[in-house]
């Protein structure tokens, strides 16, 4: 069985990840968690056989792990790693940074969170950064869903915000992470709606009972088979992420309620992510 980790970070405390969110991470988790050296990544992608990098251009908050920076780790180990560029939308030559960061540098796909860098979806900006992103053919990640960073405006961060985006550009592959927790049905009615609009359970098991809610929303919607396998690293590891999807039915055990269906976690874990992406 193949495994591809659809969501990874680097970058080093201090260094890349500052300010607000460093602030907030030590609130929430009692130390300095997003410090990723980047021999401590390849370890630990030892274990899987493909997984995506990703650049964080988010300074209104603090976070910046530049495309550069990503690409030159990524471009080390091509028979591995795949590197996500990411642009603050807001950022008068957006488009450009984009161009370049695939062009000059390798990235194959695009990186954004709302909530993180501080715009709407809909904006005349974020439009432009899509287009651009459509255009060459990238597929895209969004973070839209809530988070512990005080920063972060949750009026950006519905996943039924992008129905609107996913209208415009049909043809763009996309993917909301984490469920698009905790609004999970939102995310699965708009997944439901569009041919590449998908999502990945990346560090939803550590909450059980929303993550079995969430799974057995896109099973019954008829969508399970469009959710990729992610860790969310450092945040959690391959070996908890494997363990909460295998085990998330022990919620449910001993009650009358459903079960996520066997085959429906272990198709997530041999997920054709990058060819679902168009990145194999």
């Amino acid at each position: 069985m193949s495994i591809i980790d659809c969501h990874t970070h680097i970058g080093l405390a201090d260094v890349h990840v500052g300010g607000a969110i460093q602030e907030d991470i030590i609130r929430a988790w009692k130390r300095p968690l997003w410090h990723v050296p980047l021999e401590d990544h390849w370890a630990a992608m030892q274990q899987v056989d493909r997984a995506i990098v990703l650049a964080f251009d988010a300074p209104d908050i603090g976070l910046v792990v530049p495309n550069d920076y990503v690409a030159e780790y990524v471009n080390q180990h091509p028979e591995k790693l795949i590197g996500f560029a990411s642009v603050d939308p807001k950022r008068p030559n957006a488009p450009y940074i984009l161009e370049d960061a695939v062009k000059r540098l390798g990235m194959r796909g695009l990186k954004i969170a709302p909530i993180y860098q501080h715009f709407d979806p809909w904006s005349s900006e974020a439009l432009t950064l899509l287009e651009a992103a459509d255009a060459l053919r990238l597929p895209v990640l969004w973070h839209q869903g809530t988070t512990f960073v005080r920063d972060a405006p949750l009026n950006m961060a519905r996943p039924a915000l992008l129905d609107e985006v996913a209208r415009r550009f049909p043809d763009l592959r996309m993917w909301v992470a984490h469920l698009g927790h905790p609004w999970c049905d939102e995310l699965v009615v708009t997944v439901r709606k569009h041919p590449h609009f998908y999502a990945d359970m990346s560090a939803l098991h550590p909450r059980p009972l929303q993550f079995y809610f969430a799974m057995m929303s896109a099973v019954e919607y008829g969508v399970a088979d469009k959710i990729f396998f992610g860790t969310d690293y450092p945040f959690t590891t391959l070996e908890s992420s494997l363990t909460g999807l295998r085990t998330i039915n022990k919620v449910v055990e001993g009650t009358g309620m459903p079960r996520v269906p066997d085959d429906v976690i272990e198709g997530i874990i041999a997920r054709d992510t990058l060819g679902l992406l168009g990145l194999s």
